[in-house]
């Protein structure tokens, strides 16, 4: 007997988590992979009505070619965003939960990786993530992206310059930054500002995103007692008294999830170079804080 061929349906699921892996990268949006997910599939239903090959390949090539459209009409939209635009977060881990969920290649989900995705163009962010995250070969690429072999070596060259040039030499381990997470809360809640300002560089920036809806500063801040200071007249001014916080891991590093009442209120991480706290991201645009409401992790 004929063993039965699995559905396109079952073929798709096979490959969703990659799917959403590839357009979250390149769009530092949540809402938006997922939508990008959901287009694949249909297109995929379609497509799959003939014998294909190689179904990685061509759901691969669906997702990353729908993801250089969108982000080519998404540039005007984000340029006229309210604020600085950060990427919406993703809690990839809570204490409690096995550390084995923890996603691999949790530096490319970094708040600050991702930011820094946002300095290339489409297809340099395209060519860089298959190659340097997802490990195509330069041929697969070049087939995915309608582009020859030479003109991807050509942009995966002139990414990594770019992304070398943004990107710290040196990052700090896990274990460091949550202890400097610890210590930049305790600080922070106390009021204590010379402790807080010895947790942070020099060059230390704090970025922060409302989307116009939420409480957040117009521009990032920069140097140590600027940011010392924002940090705890924003503490005082904007954050209710009855707040809860609670640690998880953000993007991939450790973070906090602050919540009030039922709904959230805040995320945020940071990253750390050479003991010190080099960024301070802060994200309360609802927008990207409602899937956390919908997966009940207040409680």
């Amino acid at each position: 007997m004929e063993e039965a061929r699995p559905s396109a349906a079952n073929i798709f699921e096979q490959y969703r988590e990659l799917l959403f892996s590839i357009a979250y990268r390149m769009l530092g949006s949540r809402a938006d992979a997922e939508d990008m997910v959901q287009e694949t599939f249909i297109r995929w239903q379609h497509a799959s009505a003939k014998p294909i090959h190689n179904p990685r390949s061509l759901l691969v090539t669906i997702i990353s070619r729908l993801c250089i459209n969108f982000l080519q009409s998404a540039r005007v939209r984000r340029e006229e965003y309210i604020g600085e635009w950060l990427p919406e977060p993703m809690i990839t881990w809570h204490p409690g939960d096995s550390p084995t969920t923890a996603p691999p290649r949790g530096d490319s989900l970094s708040m600050a990786f991702l930011v820094l995705l946002q300095h290339l163009n489409p297809t340099e962010r395209a060519v860089f993530l298959l190659r340097d995250i997802f490990e195509y070969e330069y041929e697969e690429i070049a087939a995915i992206l309608r582009l020859t072999e030479v003109n991807c070596r050509q942009i995966r060259r002139r990414a990594r310059q770019h992304v070398a040039e943004m990107r710290p030499r040196f990052d700090a381990p896990m274990e460091e930054r949550e202890k400097l997470l610890h210590a930049f809360v305790d600080a922070a809640t106390s009021g204590d500002l010379n402790r807080l300002v010895a947790l942070l560089s020099e060059s230390v920036v704090l970025h922060s995103d409302g989307g116009g809806k939420a409480p957040a500063l117009s521009n990032p801040i920069r140097g140590r007692l600027n940011v010392a200071r924002a940090i705890l007249g924003s503490i005082k001014r904007l954050v209710p008294p009855d707040v809860m916080r609670r640690e998880a891991l953000v993007n991939g590093q450790p973070g906090i999830v602050v919540w009030h009442g039922v709904r959230p209120f805040a995320v945020f991480t940071l990253d750390a170079e050479q003991g010190l706290i080099r960024n301070v991201w802060v994200i309360t645009s609802p927008d990207k804080l409602a899937h956390l409401e919908r997966t009940g992790h207040a409680s």
